[in-house]
């Protein structure tokens, strides 16, 4: 049978515009339809705008906080409406760059809405088009708070605490993963009173428990208040904003703010995209899929990559999905993804990163841990910033010395990950690590110094 496509990827975000890239490279017809924006939420409404947000409340607490200590003694004056600007700025260029890397690559897109009709038909809006593969990279949405539905004025996802027309007074924020951290340093660094709650008993539940503690104890002393092991109970519209009830450890209390954030979490974009006929497996809102066999669903010749499937839900997680997905259909590899070396990132300042077991988790796997710790407080280059919060703390195996996990927390936190998961998926020891040459001065002396710690040969501590 003749398709009018080798490939239909449905989705333009992180994994459907990589792996209608990676289709065309690989000389393959193909056809990305995406509803909205190429780029899809990350590139549009998540990790690149709010970076350029991130940054913004990065110089305005620079020059607050360290301003004297460089020297400078005037009073800056901020403009809100321009911070935001330039952050959709950022996103308009870089949503610019994918259609002329669809153009480079000779990668067909279409503006609409898809439905899978068939396992080899996709109806784009009033047309129908053949394919002889599709993959599903829809990604997801914000999950609203029961009873406290998003209105986008006063209770918010993400998408409307960015774009918001003037700073609010004050913030509620639900939820303490990075997504609410984020929100909440950069609004508490702009001079917005900043309430977080959580559920569990400490911010970023999923880091090393060393990190939650040194990053919330952080957060508190820049402003912020937190409020963990704690239930929001009843929201109500009020006429300063909204009132919450959140029941704590201590008691029900009472916050208003003018603004209230959700950040609990995502559910997949599978309402509508399958016909009745079309039965593809889908498990708690996320599309069921097999990963070992380049991601084909419950239904042959169906693929889907990317947040839609489930956790974790990491834009580099679904590029690298949908890379293994296109090269294992187009016949040119059968690797996988290793999701044992996984870096996550919280873009708070101080930054959060890690990779692979935390300390506790190790232990409860059976390994004899050894553990590396070096304060960026010893590091000279981290001095000559005056950015000395934080840590570097590297898991290794006691008998064999493989490295395990490292979990960081600090001003370039984000940025020294990556040595790390390269360290851990070539299976390197802290003997590796530490005689691996860091050039000096830099903050990725500090990983050296952490390997020699755990040995006891670290030089400056």
């Amino acid at each position: 049978m003749a398709y009018d496509y080798d490939i239909v990827v449905i989705g333009g975000g992180p994994a459907g515009y990589a792996g209608a890239i990676r289709a065309a490279q690989l000389k393959r017809r193909v056809l990305c339809v995406e509803r909205d924006k190429l780029g899809g939420i990350c590139l549009n409404w998540g990790c690149i705008p709010t970076k350029a947000l991130l940054t913004n409340a990065h110089l305005v607490e620079l020059i607050k906080n360290h301003g004297t200590q460089f020297g400078y003694s005037g009073k800056p004056t901020w403009d809100f409406a321009q911070m935001i600007r330039r952050s959709r700025s950022v996103a308009s260029q870089l949503n610019k760059g994918i259609e002329g890397l669809f153009r480079k690559y000779k990668v067909n897109s279409k503006l609409g809405v898809a439905k899978v009709v068939g396992p080899n038909r996709v109806q784009v809006d009033d047309e129908v088009i053949s394919a002889e593969s599709i993959v599903v990279a829809t990604g997801v949405r914000p999950r609203h708070l029961p009873g406290a539905e998003f209105d986008g004025k006063t209770i918010l996802s993400y998408k409307e605490a960015m774009v918001l027309p003037s700073q609010p007074q004050s913030l509620l924020i639900i939820g303490a993963g990075p997504i609410g951290l984020e929100f909440g340093y950069f609004y508490n660094a702009i001079g917005t009173k900043v309430t977080v709650v959580e559920l569990l008993d400490r911010i970023l539940p999923g880091e090393d428990e060393e990190v939650s503690a040194a990053l919330e104890k952080s957060l508190t002393k820049r402003g912020l208040t937190i409020v963990t092991g704690s239930k929001t109970t009843k929201v109500e519209r009020s006429e300063k904003g909204v009132q919450a009830e959140v029941e704590t450890p201590r008691g029900k209390t009472q916050v208003e703010a003018e603004k209230m954030l959700v950040a609990i979490g995502v559910l997949g974009n599978v309402e509508g995209l399958f016909a009745d006929e079309v039965k593809v497996e889908i498990v708690k809102n996320h599309i069921k899929v097999d990963p070992k066999h380049g991601y084909v669903t419950s239904v042959p010749g169906i693929y889907a990559v990317g947040d839609v499937i489930g956790p974790p839900w990491l834009a580099h997680v679904a590029h690298h999905e949908a890379i293994c997905c296109i090269e294992r259909l187009c016949g040119v590899s059968d690797r996988t993804v290793d999701y044992t070396t996984v870096p996550g990132c919280t873009y708070t300042d101080p930054g959060v990163a890690s990779v692979g077991l935390t300390e506790k988790a190790a232990r409860e796997a059976g390994h004899q841990v050894r553990i590396g710790r070096f304060p960026f407080q010893f590091s000279g280059r981290a001095l000559a910033s005056d950015e000395t919060e934080g840590f570097v703390k590297l898991v290794f195996d006691a008998q064999y010395g493989e490295l395990l996990g490292a979990h960081l927390v600090g001003s370039q936190a984000t940025e020294l990950i990556a040595e790390l998961v390269m360290a851990k998926k070539l299976e390197a020891t802290e003997e590796e690590i530490l005689h691996a040459m860091h050039p000096h001065p830099t903050y990725s002396e500090a990983v050296m110094e952490a390997a020699g710690q755990g040995l006891g040969e670290s030089v400056h501590i």
